[in-house]
């Protein structure tokens, strides 16, 4: 597996230990259960919410479809 480095003011380091240990995981589990989270698979949550949601104009309308073209057979 793996592994991935970084560097965090001590403030930070010091919030990361103790929500770890709130938990009762190791820091290295509870980072990288933050990291699958924020980068797992499918959109986030709120995004539909957040993003799509959001729309303040007039209705979005689809306009009518046009016709097939014809094309040449392979």
């Amino acid at each position: 597996m793996p592994q991935l480095h970084l560097y965090v003011p001590d403030d930070v380091a010091a919030a990361v230990r103790q929500r770890a240990d709130a938990l009762g995981v190791s820091v290295s589990k509870y980072l990288a259960s933050l990291v699958e989270r924020e980068l797992g698979p499918g959109w986030p949550s709120t995004f539909f919410d957040d993003v799509v949601g959001r729309w303040q104009g007039p209705p979005l309308e689809r306009p009518p479809q046009l016709p097939l073209e014809d094309r040449e057979a392979l």
